[in-house]
């Protein structure tokens, strides 16, 4: 009987995924809100099997793969500005300031309050630093446009979160390097330095940019229109693109997310005004949807059956800390003295969404080398859990409210261009 119930939940999942968006609209409660109370309701259902990714680490680790590479092809599609120094100052500083940080706060806390050891506690640093791609649809850029109408806000977390998954992989990497038997930290860092941190994110970047630039030759520049699928444009597409992208660089050794973005931004810049790019990023919308609906039911009832036994008052801190204090501490430390306002600042500091990418960093790690998982799965689960309750809950009501002192702002100053990054909006 197990077979048709999993036909019987991924079908009404499915249905649900289409009909929610709408139900939902306008209020303080999101779809990932929704599919994980409905996890935790299936999870206390008597006779329902055990689904704990302690027990199903390698389904776990692909299903969540796929899920993260389709939706930075998704956000890539999505982003309208440029790709620049100063246009994309907003990300740089996330990337380089907000992330370590974070990765270095979570550890500190998961070793000194939680008790883990120092390759666990990098470990959670890791998985808990990146912005989600996956849950963090409703403070992100909505779909492609040919305006560059971006408001601070949006662009910043969705260029971050399609950013920030992959080059949160060089600590987990070291996390991994640590947990080998008799492995210091003086004897590992040089050598992940350049492989993991610097030869790896490179290939990550030069792949996403060869793909990107073949595809992109390929949709819109070939001379036979039978290779240009742009002219009778498919969705699938764009999954073509997703695999190649991750699948080729992963091959060479180099961080397949960063590719798989980055190949993304390149497409889309090759030619801003086709429509291909509306009907590709909408089937990759619907995809995800489809795949994260799934995967927060399998959370919610993991939650419900036992995936957080393991957690201890000072670990469930930690996970808390990470998303009221950490994360928006070190934003606000990485935004400060940018053009934006301190209102955007503050948004863009605290909705850092955790998500699914936590949740693959995690299964991909405990996979390579022995960690205390039960701990780290508790508080990686509590962690996501909070994030969607709290972000899900705070976030169509403070865009809405940003958005409406943003159009006041414009009012008043009779049409002023506050699109542009460099304009401080001081709302």
């Amino acid at each position: 009987m197990l077979e048709p119930l999993v036909f019987a939940l991924a079908g009404g999942s499915a249905l649900l995924a289409a009909l929610l968006p709408r139900l939902l609209s306008g209020r303080p409660v999101s779809l990932p809100m929704a599919f994980l109370a409905l996890g935790v309701v299936l999870g206390l259902v008597p006779g329902i099997p055990s689904i704990s990714p302690l027990e199903h680490g390698t389904a776990t680790t692909h299903v969540t793969e796929v899920v993260v590479i389709i939706s930075l092809m998704g956000a890539g599609l999505a982003i309208d500005r440029p790709v620049g120094w100063r246009r994309w100052s907003t990300t740089w500083r996330m990337l380089a300031v907000a992330m370590p940080l974070t990765i270095v706060l979570v550890a500190v806390t998961g070793s000194l309050l939680g008790g883990l050891p120092l390759a666990a506690a990098v470990l959670l640093g890791a998985a808990l630093a990146p912005t989600d791609p996956v849950l963090a649809g409703d403070v992100q850029v909505a779909e492609p446009s040919d305006k560059s109408e971006e408001d601070e806000v949006r662009f910043a977390l969705t260029s971050e979160a399609g950013l920030n998954d992959g080059a949160a992989f060089p600590a987990v990497y070291l996390a991994i390097a640590l947990a080998a038997p008799a492995a210091t930290l003086g004897g590992v860092v040089g050598g992940w330095a350049v492989e993991d941190l610097l030869l790896r994110l490179g290939v990550g970047v030069l792949g996403g940019l060869l793909v990107g630039r073949f595809m992109a030759w390929v949709f819109f520049r070939s001379a036979a229109r039978v290779t240009r699928p742009a002219d009778d444009v498919q969705g699938f597409t764009a999954l073509a693109v997703t695999f190649l992208a991750y699948g080729l660089t992963e091959l060479a050794h180099g961080y397949g997310f960063v590719a798989v973005f980055v190949a993304a931004c390149v497409i889309r810049s090759s030619e801003r005004s086709h429509g291909a790019h509306q009907v590709v990023h909408g089937f990759v919308e619907q995809i995800e949807r489809m795949l994260t609906a799934w995967l927060l039911l399998l959370l919610g009832a993991a939650l419900a059956d036992g995936l957080l036994d393991a957690l201890t008052w000072q670990l469930a801190l930690t996970a808390v800390l990470l998303v009221l204090v950490i994360r928006p501490l070190v934003g606000m430390i990485s935004l400060a003295r940018t053009a934006a306002g301190w209102r955007e600042r503050g948004v863009i500091a605290f909705f850092g969404v955790r998500g699914i990418g936590s949740l693959y960093y995690l299964a991909y790690a405990l996979g390579e080398e022995s960690f205390p998982a039960e701990e780290l799965w508790a508080t990686v689960g509590l962690a996501v859990a909070v994030s969607v309750v709290v972000h899900g809950a705070l976030a169509t009501p403070v865009v809405a409210w940003l958005d409406r002192r943003r159009s006041l702002h414009g009012h008043v100053h009779h049409g002023r261009d506050l699109e542009d990054p460099s304009i401080d909006l001081h709302i």
